[in-house]
């Protein structure tokens, strides 16, 4: 440490006097003395007591009568003394003392920091600094909200160059998710240890490189895995997120300011939304290299989605780590001089630079905490850094275990009910929703379909494209189907008899039941799983097509995107909402009455007969639940200490990712079967997590533990 931090001129919230007032304590608002050895930070060296025994009579009163450090001031009182004597009594070391001992004074530590904390940032005001945290940190909510949507942009184009069976396609869909799951526990609970900041930066950079990365790789297994591993950067961002900017609010602003954060998640849908509308219908834009390198307009998308994430990982790095993480590890002087730095910021932004920054020391718990420090020659490289890992990783699962101690227990397991029922409802549907809605678009487009039968075409040349047709008992002879496409084409008991097939390419056409007879196909996509109990006779396959080559614009893709631009817009309302009423009402009213409304709107769901009815619902639904999201974000981060805070968010988002994973795959099941079961299911949970959720202690009074 620096001399410069241990200067007493450093420090002006107090004068160096005599030993009792030189020591600091927070005590009903006021700050008294402590003894040198209680564990509080000592700014400067101890005065001698020669040098304090001064005159009283050199020390009078001011103007204003008040009473001069050393002047007298009457006969101590006899427990006072007590007192002083038994702070001055020499300390038994911590490795003699029993480890309960240690917890319970840490606790109370932890307990008197709270309450000091809280007024030192009251003290320190609520202005630029933390507006500028909000935006830094709100680009790294944005970029998950991004990531929840991105996979299900690029489906309908990704599955033309990867060629993607229905089963690839949802676990693409599905492995985004199972990456959050497991990056918000493991990251979540490296935030407890290793720092916010540093957890942040690790997090947003495994998402950017990956993102990155992602967009031009061309096999579908490294396309997943790619996709796996933004999941877990991007999972993990989430409870960091939210414990580093509550550390920076005080309680009255704590509420409303987290919900106003949460508005980002809500910007980075519309983003997605947006780019994805204005970028992938450009089917053409890209480049190739050969034959077997594709760049088209869906991995432009997947690269401009990354922006968001990049935005916040280049902002985060001037910004602090937050203060009270750092006095939980015992950095007591990082800690003073951010708080400062946060002070003096918010002082200028005010017109107020003159403000001095009045605090002057700050209690640190007591570190228990057993960390093994090997020096560096002792072992190689690797095993220090084996026995550091290790560690760590023991402290982590020792947080874990900590969230289910008797005092967290209750609230974590009612905690975990309620995000995993608002996530079973929530994702399932919003998965549901457009999977409804593509159902009555193919249903609209099943009736259109043309019909022929028995007809006969010779001497022909098909060169332009078939779409929505089914041919019967049909016989071509001597045709020439050359540069064409075929679109949901079938061809049912037909002959083909010394046709010529020359660049075609295909999407959900078949052949069934035909006899094919002396017919070339050369460079076509017509694979050997497109023919159905059909006769092949004298017939040739040449330069069969490789990978996919369709460039069909869907029409219902551009639904899609507005659909899921509409259900963004839609949460607007309702975060304008719970960020005015999040500590007026409180945190419990705000969960139990969004979930049950929510439950409500469900049930208007079996009048959902139509498209623009299904959208309807969609965004009435989005736009009631997102207040109870909000109020589980600040709860979660409200109901736990410092040291477990990250932790405890970490596992009960990951739960809530295990919620979207069954969500998605019991939903998606049941479309163009029933409705019935989804919207049951969705409400049920909701009604249940919602009740439950009124038994959770309300926390908009309290301190951050």
């Amino acid at each position: 440490m620096d001399d410069g931090y241990r200067n007493t001129n450093l420090y002006q919230g107090g004068r160096a006097t005599n030993q009792v007032s030189d020591d600091y304590r927070y005590q009903d608002g006021n700050y008294e003395g402590y003894a040198p050895n209680d564990g509080y930070y000592r700014g400067g060296d101890e005065p001698a007591h020669e040098e304090d025994a001064q005159s009283d009579v050199t020390e009078g009163h001011d103007e204003d009568d008040e009473v001069y450090e050393g002047e007298y001031q009457g006969i101590p009182h006899p427990d006072d003394i007590k007192e002083k004597q038994k702070k001055r009594a020499p300390a038994v070391d911590d490795e003699y003392r029993d480890r309960a001992d240690l917890m319970a004074e840490r606790m109370e530590d932890e307990e008197q920091l709270a309450h000091q904390y809280e007024n030192i940032i009251e003290e320190c005001g609520h202005g630029r600094f933390q507006w500028t945290l909000f935006f830094v940190l709100g680009l790294a909510l944005m970029a998950d909200g991004v990531e929840v949507f991105v996979v299900g942009f690029v489906l309908p184009s990704a599955e033309k160059d990867m060629c993607l069976s229905s089963s690839n396609k949802g676990m693409l869909g599905l492995i985004v998710y199972l990456g959050m799951m497991v990056g918000a526990v493991m990251l979540g609970g490296l935030a407890d240890k290793l720092g916010r900041k540093q957890c942040l930066i690790i997090s947003l950079t495994i998402n950017a490189a990956f993102s990155f990365l992602s967009s031009f790789v061309q096999g579908y297994g490294f396309f997943l895995f790619c996709r796996l591993i933004c999941g877990l950067g991007i999972g993990g961002s989430l409870p960091i997120v939210f414990a580093y900017f509550s550390e920076f609010l005080s309680r009255e602003k704590r509420g409303e300011h987290l919900s106003w954060l949460c508005m980002f998640w809500m910007i980075g849908g519309i983003f997605a939304s947006a780019m994805a509308w204005s970028i992938i219908p450009h089917y053409g834009w890209g480049f190739s290299m050969g034959t077997k390198y594709h760049f088209h307009s869906w991995r432009v998308f997947v690269l401009v989605c990354s922006l968001p994430c990049i935005a916040s990982l280049v902002a985060l790095k001037f910004m602090p780590e937050s203060p009270r993480f750092l006095l939980e590890i015992g950095k007591h002087d990082e800690a003073w001089m951010i708080l400062k730095q946060v002070h003096d910021t918010n002082m200028r932004a005010k017109g107020e630079p003159e403000r001095v920054f009045t605090v002057s020391y700050i209690k640190t718990p007591k570190q228990v905490d057993e960390f093994i420090e090997i020096q560096s020659s002792t072992g190689t490289w690797y095993q220090r850094w084996l026995v550091r890992i290790t560690t760590t990783l023991k402290q982590v699962w020792d947080n874990v275990l900590y969230c289910l101690t008797a005092q967290y227990r209750m609230n974590t397991l009612m905690l975990a009910v309620v995000w995993f029922t608002m996530a079973l409802s929530y994702y399932g549907l919003i998965v549901w929703f457009p999977d409804m809605i593509r159902y009555f678009q193919e249903e609209a487009y099943e009736s259109r379909v043309k019909i022929f039968d028995e007809e006969e075409v010779s001497h022909f040349t098909f060169n332009f494209t078939l779409e929505n047709q089914i041919h019967r008992n049909g016989e071509y002879r001597k045709d020439k189907f050359i540069g064409m496409k075929f679109k949901e084409v079938r061809f049912e008991d037909s002959l083909f008899e010394e046709c010529y097939f020359e660049d075609v390419t295909s999407s959900e056409t078949f052949f069934e039941n035909c006899t094919i007879i002396s017919t070339v196909f050369y460079n076509t996509d017509l694979y050997e799983h497109k023919f159905i109990n059909c006769r092949l006779i004298n017939s040739t396959f040449l330069e069969e097509k490789e990978g996919c080559h369709l460039d069909f614009e869907e029409d219902n893709d551009f639904l899609i995107y507005l659909v899921s631009f509409l259900g963004s817009l839609s949460v607007l309302p309702g975060n304008i909402i719970s960020a005015l009423l999040m500590d007026k009402i409180g945190r419990i009213k705000m969960i139990g009455g969004s979930m049950l409304i929510s439950a409500v709107c469900c049930f208007f769901l079996f009048f959902g007969n139509s498209e623009s009815a299904m959208i309807g619902w969609q965004c009435l639904f989005c736009g009631a639940s997102i207040a109870a999201w909000n109020a589980l974000d600040v709860i979660t981060v409200e109901l736990y200490p410092t040291d477990k805070r990250a932790t405890a968010f970490g596992i009960l988002n990951g739960l809530c990712k295990f919620g979207a994973i069954l969500g998605n795959s019991i939903f998606s099941s049941f479309v163009g079967i029933t409705k019935v079961v989804p919207i049951l299911l969705a409400s049920s949970a909701l009604v249940g997590g919602g009740l439950l959720a009124l038994r959770l202690p309300e926390t908009r009074d309290q301190v951050l533990m």
